[in-house]
């Protein structure tokens, strides 16, 4: 049986992680390509990949989080697209994140699941903006922002190494369509 579904698209459905996720969560930042660009270390086992997720709050605390992304078709795990709120003292902002196997890449599917997250974000979460960061090596989730529209906000460092920051409004997602 299926867990509540956050959002879903065409190909694609995302819903809450939980524990019993710990497998998918080690195999995903195992690979050192698909983390090489997110400043964070593999999990060193799935014990610990599992005691990441039984410590997982965010869901709880803001409404939003990492959401574990399958595809329609088979409920395969493909890997997280989802909405993290950022507390700082200029102002609260809502960043969007994506993270899938490398076997998923150049299929389309960051693109479309973020739209789905950007529109369940827009219509749920009262957001007026989102951000969305890379290292600026990371020429394919640039051209994710890009895809979906985001324009340059600005140049940036998330310790020492160079970053941009892409913003959408909820003004600009809704004049899209």
């Amino acid at each position: 049986m299926r867990k509540k579904v956050i959002y879903e698209s065409e190909r694609l459905y995302a819903r809450e992680s939980t524990p019993s996720d710990a497998e998918n969560a080690y195999a995903l930042n195992l690979d050192w390509e698909v983390i090489r660009y997110t400043g964070d270390p593999p999990f060193e086992s799935v014990e610990e990949a599992r005691g990441f997720l039984e410590s997982y709050d965010a869901f709880e605390k803001t409404g939003m989080g990492r959401w574990y992304v399958f595809l329609k078709e088979t409920g395969e795990f493909i890997g997280w697209c989802g909405l993290k709120l950022h507390r700082d003292p200029e102002g609260d902002w809502v960043d969007l994140g994506y993270r899938f196997l490398k076997k998923h890449w150049n299929k389309g599917y960051a693109t479309e699941a973020s739209a789905a997250c950007l529109d369940y974000g827009f219509e749920n979460l009262e957001m007026d903006f989102v951000i969305a960061e890379a290292d600026q090596r990371n020429t394919a989730s640039i051209r994710v922002m890009k895809k979906l529209g985001f324009s340059f906000y600005e140049e940036t460092q998330y310790e020492g190494i160079p970053c941009v920051k892409y913003k959408m409004t909820k003004a600009e997602w809704l004049a899209k369509d």
